[in-house]
């Protein structure tokens, strides 16, 4: 009798069964499917996950497991090189077809194609397929050809072919209800065993703040759907509140596809008034641009896209202590103080405070963009290294549609602005909660007695501010205005 024919798919951050175009594609070709994770560190270099997004492999993984099992499946874990280990799993399943879907990181890319390669040389049918974008990288260009550098004609250039072309989101895929057993002979280890999770138990936050897998992905988004959405566009901006989606760590393991969330936001975005939903599906629109930046200009995780930010004057003095400060949420400025407090505790921060500390941190405290963008790396459940670069290079200046040189953010300005009851810093810097809202932005110039009166001891149990921000504005622009000149003169 012989043998069923036999697909490979080889999960990655596409953690779902929904609109799992490398899943459909295994399931329509073969009898059986052997769905499969592998655990390959050596590749991931320099860029391995950080511990808050270990944390939410490990309870994706499972996640994913648990609704294989559901329908009749397993998920086979593996660890090793990953042409080797397809390999291995090839020889002992009889399987003649691979099937994942595409990932756009530079080492990424290269680590596929010659995986796919290597896979076709050996007479498999090898296939990749789109899973995690709207737009693939290569297939939004200027008229010249040219990637985009600018967002604006970027995203026009994306609703246009939109209209022209089918709609990618029409008519995504629904779970399959039943999938193949795998045979019990195909050996596979424990997610635990890939030791994901923390040694010391500090991810409490994480826990009571996400449910990592499909399943939380889909409530998260109903959530959004019938609250925040309607009024997104003014609610984005206010960290106190429940305004935002917060589907990004759900989007980059890809638990939910942006097909999913574009159709699910559906033709409201076309209605009149509707402007919570269009400037939603304008921040999916950032993260494709994002992903087609990293893979048009792959050095920018750590070189400038802009070259003349390569010789940028940072600062050198008491740089460390600085750093730290910044990190731990000791800076003495509440507002940012708040947001690292929270990227601590939750493994996310509101976008408006990630750019009011990235703010600080390149423009008042003058520290390479690269240290924040590493911190965010090691810290954030949605650690994108294309969303966290692009982010970065805008914040520091440096990058495509780059924020002005003399764009430096008040933050204390910004925190009167979107924290204007000052909620989000009482939330997040408990020591300051019994400050008024008047003053509660910047104790340091609060009435004598005032802070006395609240229990605050600036320098003792809340930092004093760490730089002076009217000085180090200025510093800064004298910065950005040396650099501007010396390439001129280049």
């Amino acid at each position: 009798m012989p043998h069923p024919k036999t697909a490979i798919v080889w999960f990655r951050r596409d953690l779902r069964l929904t609109d799992n175009p490398a899943l459909a594609a295994a399931l329509a070709r073969c009898e059986r499917v052997i769905p499969v994770y592998l655990q390959a560190p050596e590749e991931e270099q320099p860029w391995q996950p950080g511990g808050a997004a270990r944390w939410w492999l490990h309870h994706s993984l499972t996640a994913l497991a648990a609704e294989l099992e559901q329908r009749g499946s397993r998920l086979i874990v593996a660890g090793g090189a990953s042409l080797q280990t397809l390999r291995r799993l090839i020889q002992s399943t009889g399987a003649t077809e691979c099937h994942w879907n595409r990932l756009y990181e530079p080492a990424t890319v290269e680590r596929d194609t010659r995986v796919k390669q290597a896979l076709r040389e050996d007479g498999l049918h090898c296939e990749s397929h789109n899973a995690s974008s709207l737009f693939e990288p290569w297939t939004v260009k200027t008229a010249a050809g040219e990637p985009y550098r600018v967002f604006s004609p970027y995203w026009r250039r994306c609703m246009q072919q939109l209209t022209e072309q089918p709609n990618p989101a029409a008519a995504p895929e629904l779970a399959p209800e039943v999938l193949p057993r795998v045979p019990a002979e195909v050996d596979s280890r424990t997610i635990a065993s890939l030791g994901l999770l923390p040694s010391i138990p500090w991810d409490g936050g994480l826990a009571e703040t996400w449910q990592p897998g499909e399943r939380g992905a889909l409530a998260r988004l109903d959530a959004f759907l019938s609250g925040p959405l309607a009024g997104y566009s003014e609610g984005r901006e206010r960290p106190a509140e429940h305004g935002t989606s917060m589907l990004s760590p759900h989007l980059h393991w890809g638990e939910i596809g942006p097909r999913q969330v574009l159709a699910a936001v559906g033709d409201s975005r076309f209605d009149a008034g509707a402007v919570g939903p269009e400037h939603f599906i304008r921040e999916l629109g950032w993260r494709e641009f994002s992903i087609q930046m990293l893979f048009h200009f792959r050095d920018t995780p750590l070189v400038p896209l802009d070259p003349k930010f390569a010789d940028f004057p940072w600062r050198t003095d008491n740089a460390d202590a600085l750093l730290l400060a910044w990190q731990r949420g000791r800076t003495g400025i509440p507002i940012v103080d708040a947001g690292m407090r929270q990227l601590w505790h939750t493994g996310w921060m509101h976008n408006r405070v990630r750019m009011i500390v990235a703010s600080l941190l390149t423009k008042n405290l003058r520290l390479p963009w690269q240290e924040g963008a590493r911190w965010f790396w090691d810290t954030l459940v949605d650690a994108d290294l294309a969303s966290n670069t692009q982010g970065w290079q805008w914040a520091a200046g440096s990058g495509a549609d780059a924020a002005p040189y003399f764009r430096i953010f008040n933050p204390v300005l910004q925190g009167e602005r979107f924290d204007k009851e000052g909620d989000y810093v009482r939330r997040w810097c408990p020591e300051l909660a019994k400050l008024p809202k008047k003053i509660i932005h910047q104790p340091w110039m609060a009435k004598s007695g005032l802070l006395e009166q609240v229990g605050v001891r600036l320098g003792r149990n809340y930092p004093a501010p760490v730089v002076d921000l009217r000085q180090t504005r200025a510093e800064a622009l004298a910065a950005f205005e040396q650099l501007k000149q010396r390439a001129d003169a280049g």
